[in-house]
């Protein structure tokens, strides 16, 4: 059982404290409610932008990294397309600076054109050396347009397009923050040597005086269901045909998002799982072969993908991997195999609570979802999936008109 305690500022920002006398670290993370999805879809990549906008400098600390570094502490930060979240870690005596630190850039950034063209030649050369240059790097771009057709997923986190970062002006990316980067958009968590008065004092002190900001809401378009099969065939220069299928899931807090985990797992969690042992280990067609979703907020995919051994045909392969779903859904999987994916699901849950900062960022993400204390409920919940739910789930989710397949071809 983790143990937290919660409070509210005027202004809106949530702040949580996680005590643990155990360690004399501490850790400060600040979530905002913004990501990818959030963006215009004529002006995508600002989230992502921002994560390193936020490092440049503030209104009264010029360099971020220099006084954290000074205090013995260590920093950094990551953008999905539901959230963007900051944490550093220090020594429990030096929180101070921690504070001092995150309140003076969600007061204000320190604006200025240098900063943006800093940034923006960062992010372009990391859109370039991770999606435009590298092998297969452009294939969720390709997918997500193939996949969703309304829903502000259709962009992967880095923009949808390059032209979109280059073309970002001061002027946006300063009303971008004023409107998301705000106390009331926002989740303080704070876990270690702390004790929660001391925290109330140093959150009223540092950012109480923050101006709250308008509180930012959420109208999204929602993804229609897909009726029909949609196909993508992709030619490049890569070393090895790819097949890539995504399916419709459930938003992060539906209940059967909790089935449709662990049915990930058990067709390809590890060596001993369905996919891995009947297309890559017995029949070779298949060099490595992944199932997997995002855990995305709203309603997300789950994605079936592999490299295929050279000189075996992709629609040979495409319906070996058919016929393993269609094995699962109409047979079901065992209570021991089930009872297997929840013991690694309970492993990976207690393991990565182990650190303190895993557990500030669980915390905050939790939060986010609605309830901190998802952190200590949800494993009940892995626990309650039947195999009956499981059979019935990948019968639902894996049918052919809710999914969209890419061929990822090699040029020769």
């Amino acid at each position: 059982m983790i143990q937290f305690d919660r409070f509210t500022l005027e202004n809106g920002l949530r702040v949580l404290v996680h005590e643990d006398k155990s360690t004399p670290m501490a850790v400060v993370n600040v979530l905002y409610d913004v990501g990818a999805k959030d963006e215009s879809p004529e002006k995508t990549g600002f989230a992502h932008l921002f994560e390193h906008l936020m490092f440049g400098g503030s209104k009264n600390i010029p360099t971020y990294d220099e006084p954290l570094q000074v205090a013995g502490g260590e920093n950094n930060a990551f953008t999905t397309n539901d959230l963007t979240n900051y944490y550093c870690q220090l020594p429990a005596e030096n929180i101070e600076t921690a504070f001092w630190l995150e309140s003076d850039r969600m007061l204000s950034l320190a604006f200025s054109k240098k900063s943006l063209e800093t940034q923006r030649k960062v992010v372009c050369e990391e859109f370039k050396e991770h999606y435009i240059n590298k092998p297969y790097g452009d294939v969720w771009h390709k997918m997500r347009t193939l996949a969703y057709t309304t829903h502000p997923y259709k962009w992967m986190t880095i923009g949808a397009s390059l032209q979109h970062v280059e073309d970002a002006t001061l002027e946006d990316v300063k009303a971008f923050f004023f409107k998301h980067y705000t106390p009331c958009n926002a989740i303080l968590a704070v876990a270690g040597n702390v004790d929660l008065e001391q925290i109330k004092s140093l959150a009223e002190k540092w950012f109480g005086p923050i101006p709250a900001g308008t509180k930012y809401n959420r109208d999204l378009p929602i993804e229609p269901a897909q009726k029909s099969p949609r196909h993508l065939e992709v030619k490049s220069n890569v070393p090895l045909d790819a097949l890539y299928k995504c399916w419709h899931i459930y938003p992060r807090t539906d209940d059967r998002y909790y089935a449709t985990d662990l049915i990930s797992d058990i067709l390809s969690g590890g060596g001993s799982s369905r996919l891995f042992q009947s297309l890559v280990k017995e029949k070779q067609l298949f060099s490595n072969l992944d199932c997997y979703h995002f855990g995305s907020t709203d309603a997300g995919l789950i994605t079936i993908e592999g490299k295929l051994v050279k000189g075996v045909n992709i629609k040979d392969a495409e319906s070996a991997v058919m016929e393993e779903l269609k094995k699962i859904s109409e047979e079901g999987i065992s209570e021991a195999e089930l009872e297997k994916v929840k013991n690694k699901a309970e492993s990976a849950m207690a393991f990565e609570d182990m650190s303190i900062m895993n557990r500030a960022s669980s915390i905050a993400m939790y939060e986010l979802l609605g309830d901190a204390n998802l952190i200590n409920t949800e494993l009940a919940k892995y626990k309650e999936v039947t195999a009956e739910q499981i059979k019935e789930q990948c019968r639902i989710i894996f049918d052919e008109n809710n999914c969209s397949t890419m061929y990822y071809l090699a040029n020769n």
